[in-house]
């Protein structure tokens, strides 16, 4: 994958800055994030649409009927708008989604969704901004994005269950932690907040 960062450096700046989390790097070990970058802004969106609030095994069978609708199983914004309901929801998509994924081609055709090339110049909070106007699409979704398929080195993803599970294993407590309280100690964390991110999705699995 082409990070907008050097691991090996994030790693030891956060090791550097938190002692506590150097710990969880020791227990977890190498940093090995999944490589979406080849996809386009369209496919990695599309696909997270499909994801959402449903499990990985289930998602992913519907993903692939979805893809398998597209020529090369290369999904596209205008070719999706040329397949028909029925098709998808044939395919495992809700009404829900099959309205999401309308839109979302829709955007990126017109540009509410901006271009690979576009994106590249735009900061992350921009990026989130012109996502969040695409149905379906918040800015966990738009976050996840910025992560695994840009590669941006400072998002701190402080809604997502499995974070703020590793956040609790990591630093301790009872109960889930606040946003505000992971933002806190993430300031530690900058400019790698996506590494730390990375490190407590597996704590939470320990």
């Amino acid at each position: 994958m082409s990070y907008g960062y050097d691991p090996a450096i994030a790693i030891a700046a956060l090791r550097d800055a938190d002692a506590r989390f150097a710990r969880i790097i020791e227990r977890i070990g190498p940093y090995r994030l999944h490589d979406r970058s080849a996809m386009t802004p369209f496919q990695a969106l599309l696909q997270s649409i499909i994801y959402q609030q449903l499990s990985g095994k289930a998602a992913g069978s519907i993903h692939k009927r979805v893809a398998a609708l597209f020529p090369g199983r290369r999904p596209s914004a205008k070719r999706l708008l040329t397949i028909s309901d029925e098709a998808l929801r044939g395919a495992g998509l809700s009404r829900g989604k099959v309205a999401s994924a309308r839109d979302l081609a829709r955007c990126c055709l017109d540009r509410t969704v901006p271009t690979r090339t576009q994106l590249a110049t735009m900061d992350d909070e921009t990026i989130i901004e012109h996502l969040v106007q695409v149905r379906g699409i918040g800015r966990w979704t738009a976050e996840m994005l910025l992560i695994f398929n840009l590669g941006r080195p400072d998002v701190l993803p402080v809604t997502d269950l499995g974070v703020r599970k590793g956040f609790m294993y990591a630093f301790g407590g009872k109960e889930l932690p606040e946003p505000e309280k992971m933002l806190k100690r993430g300031e530690r964390w900058r400019p790698y907040r996506s590494v730390a991110s990375w490190y407590l999705w597996r704590a939470s699995e320990l």
